[in-house]
């Protein structure tokens, strides 16, 4: 696909739908055992009931979709104290917890812009958690850079209809990447924002899978997900500097002092669906009008 094209998708994308594709790809991990290589992936809760996707790829550093910390309805970041980070949880439970303590978003992004590819190109933001969650609990994933056309990648994410658990779609394509832009099949949907994007060409060889995009935007029409992200190297390298320098950064008042050490806990209730808000609320996703 054209990199024109590509732009076309990303300015076309629209509210999702109520059709669905088929969930047959996607595997559920609804057991502890299931979880096991996943664990560092988990859930960016935000507010009361909102909620993306979000991956370790240090001990205290989760990414995700710039979009999910900000509050479209007050055009401010929201403050680090309304988020949390869950790793891997399935229903009641997560391997671990800790609140956001610090934040930063990728200086280039719009967030308060209609949805376009260049908004889709810069959604990234970094989170440093109160308090690392340790490898043994949770191994955090290396960046790399995300193959040409053609390219099959897997998508592990939460996402509205199942938002209680991890699911994990093992191969959608790459139909398009292209100045700074990467369109994939894979079956997203409100809550999916964040989600990582896998390589996983090298797991044969015994290489660990590898982040070579978020999503960040998709869009649903007869049956056909379409989904939208980042190429992310030079932005995560960015946002690493931003964090060690303080420029740009969204600071918590008091987590570092007061934060928990990681440990499994209960959180919500049992099979208890997410509220997903338009608006600007606690949104899980940016499938936006725009």
């Amino acid at each position: 696909m054209r990199i024109t094209s590509l732009i076309a998708g990303v300015l076309s994308i629209g509210l999702l739908g109520s059709a669905a594709q088929a969930e047959g790809s996607l595997d559920r991990l609804s057991q502890r055992a299931d979880l096991f290589g996943w664990e560092a992936v988990g859930k960016v809760a935000i507010g009361e009931g909102g909620f993306c996707t979000g991956v370790l790829i240090a001990p205290d550093l989760v990414l995700t979709a710039g979009h999910c910390i900000f509050d479209r309805a007050r055009k401010a970041a929201r403050p680090p104290s309304e988020i949390r980070f869950l790793a891997g949880q399935t229903g009641d439970m997560e391997i671990a917890a800790q609140p956001v303590a610090r934040m930063v978003a990728d200086p280039d992004y719009a967030p308060f812009e209609p949805i376009s590819a260049d908004t889709v190109r810069h959604d990234v933001a970094l989170l440093q958690l109160a308090r690392p969650i340790p490898s043994s609990i949770a191994a955090p994933f290396r960046v790399g850079t995300i193959g040409p056309k053609g390219t099959q990648v897997s998508v592990v994410s939460y996402a509205r209809g199942r938002s209680d658990m991890l699911s994990w779609q093992k191969s959608c394509t790459v139909f398009g990447r292209g100045e700074g832009l990467v369109g994939f099949d894979c079956d997203v949907n409100h809550g999916s924002s964040g989600a990582p994007v896998f390589d996983r060409s090298g797991v044969a060889a015994g290489e660990r899978a590898r982040v070579v995009s978020l999503v960040s935007a998709g869009s649903r029409k007869d049956g056909e997900v379409k989904a939208y992200g980042m190429e992310l190297p030079a932005i995560v390298a960015t946002l690493k500097s931003a964090l060690r320098s303080g420029r740009g950064v969204i600071e918590g008042e008091s987590a570092q002092a007061q934060a928990p050490a990681p440990r499994i806990r209960s959180v919500g209730q049992p099979g208890s669906a997410p509220r997903v808000l338009s608006g600007g609320s606690a949104s899980g996703a940016k499938f936006l009008r725009p």
